[in-house]
This record gives structure tokens, C-alpha cells and sequence, in this order.
């Protein structure tokens, strides 16, 4: 999926300018065992999911965005939050393996809950 946002990140102390990317998110499931359809995870059910989860961070500034409770948005922090909050929608006998967030090309966050 995908999502247009912008953000300001610290790095020792120094505010960066408010800036935008548009972010691009791989969901990744993994699992030892099917269901009785033979899948592990519903793929279209992963999409609506994870678009739930995005729809609170889409079009906004992450620096002031509840949902990030006031942190440094980094890409590492946001491809956390997606990843928490996904992972706790990825129905059994599947589970959230990563998040990969990139906000940029060569800007690439990997999030394994």
C-alpha cells in the first residue's frame, strides 16, 4: 500500500524542515500451517487491514498526529506503529512477520514485531 504524509524528524537535537514523502508499506505474513482453505492468510482481508491502519496516519503531519503519541516520526517509529497496530488484526495461522516502510528511494525501514 501507500500514503502521502509529511514529517520532521530529530537527529541529536536538530529539527529537520517539515517535509513530504510518499510512503510506500509491504505488509509480510508468515505461518507454519493452513487453514482448511489452504491459505494462510486472507490476502484481500490483509489489504483492508492494513488499510485501516494507514487511514489514520494518511495525509497527515506526523509530528502532530495523535496516534504517534508525540514521538520522533522516523520512518523506523512509524513502520513500528504500523506493524503493532497490524499485527494485532493478522488472524491465526498467520502472523505479522515485518512492516517495510520506505519513505524515500534507498529510505527503507524493516520492522519485525
Amino acid at each position: 500500500s501507500s500514503f502521502h504524509a509529511q514529517h520532521a524528524i530529530s537527529i541529536l537535537g536538530v529539527d529537520e524542515k517539515t517535509h513530504n514523502h510518499n510512503w510506500k508499506v509491504t505488509a509480510s505474513v508468515s505461518g507454519e500451517n493452513l487453514d482448511r482453505d489452504g491459505l494462510l492468510v486472507d490476502f484481500i482481508q490483509l489489504q483492508s487491514d492494513l488499510e485501516d491502519v494507514i487511514k489514520t496516519i494518511r495525509d497527515t503531519n506526523l509530528n502532530t498526529n495523535p496516534v504517534l503519541h508525540g514521538s520522533n516520526p522516523t520512518t523506523e517509529y512509524v513502520a513500528k506503529y504500523i506493524a503493532t497496530e497490524l499485527a494485532k488484526r493478522v488472524k491465526s495461522p498467520a502472523r505479522l512477520s515485518s512492516i517495510t516502510l520506505t519513505e524515500a528511494p534507498n529510505c527503507i525501514a524493516i520492522y519485525r514485531p
